[in-house]
């Protein structure tokens, strides 16, 4: 009998692992899974695959036949992946804990390399990229996906207004020169991409955080975790209190006339093979 038609699954337990798509990850990652060129026995390498997506998944549609390696620096996250793959039972995911800057691979060992929104997040994108192009065989598979220099413009126009009624213009520098280190251009990103990949799709897509106001924006955990202290940080640490009470009050007012805030997230899918 196949293993499969032997698998049981613990009710009570699955509810522990039933979030393993994170909400933020989903739309970069179900775009990335559409574009995966799946083949019986390759090599995989998923980047900064945090709690556990998209690694698994590609994984388990990838089938045994394949290894999907998984590196990510995030201790924590690992341990919640770990969790998972063996609640699912996979035998074909290898974890490393580390750095996309420095990965632990072989030359030309990886038929398909994927990531997820992480590599135009990584400290230096062109050192990762270097690293993808040498453990990468020739024409094998880059995908990448990433949110775009005009994520959330609704909420950095505010700052951006707020800071300029109180004269904090090199503030507003600063948080420009955040913006343009986080998310670069997508000319910026092609055109390193470009040197040693030959692109073979580039498909654009958005989708859009919507709050009640902008109280319930800020309280948001995702925006507390992922973006409070890179906006606080820009900032002069006795006028934090003041611009974010400005800012608050501005997108409520915001809310009151267009119903609600929305939080625009357009980003980018590209698809290429090693020259």
């Amino acid at each position: 009998m196949e293993n499969y038609l032997n698998k049981k699954y613990d009710l009570k337990k699955w509810a522990q692992f039933i979030d393993e798509l994170p909400l933020w990850s989903a739309p970069f990652g179900l775009k990335l899974l559409n574009y995966i060129d799946y083949k019986p026995n390759i090599t995989a390498l998923d980047i900064g695959f945090g709690t556990g997506f998209p690694l698994i998944e590609i994984a388990m549609r990838l089938g045994k036949s394949s290894i999907v390696y998984g590196i990510d620096p995030w201790i924590e996250s690992i341990e919640r992946a770990k969790e998972k793959i063996n609640f699912y039972g996979i035998s074909n995911i290898k974890i490393i804990e580390g750095t996309a800057a420095s990965m632990p691979l072989e030359n030309n060992s990886v038929n398909l390399i994927t990531s997820n929104n992480c590599i135009n997040n990584v400290d230096n994108m062109g050192k990762a990229l270097a690293e993808c192009l040498r453990v990468l065989k020739p024409n094998g598979q880059f995908i990448q996906t990433m949110n775009l220099d005009k994520s959330m413009f609704e909420f950095y126009d505010i700052m951006e207004k707020t800071l300029l009624e109180l004269n904090l213009k090199t503030e507003i520098t600063l948080m420009q020169e955040h913006i343009e280190h986080k998310r670069p251009s997508i000319d910026t990103i092609l055109k390193i991409i470009k040197r040693d990949f030959i692109i073979k799709d580039i498909e654009y897509d958005q989708f859009e955080y919507k709050f009640v106001d902008g109280t319930a924006m800020l309280d948001h955990y995702f925006i507390q975790l992922a973006f409070m202290d890179s906006w606080t940080g820009v900032l002069p640490t006795n006028k934090v209190e003041e611009i974010f009470k400005r800012i608050e009050i501005k997108l409520n007012e915001q809310a009151k006339t267009f119903g609600a805030i929305k939080l625009s997230i357009p980003f980018v899918l590209i698809n290429g093979i090693k020259k």
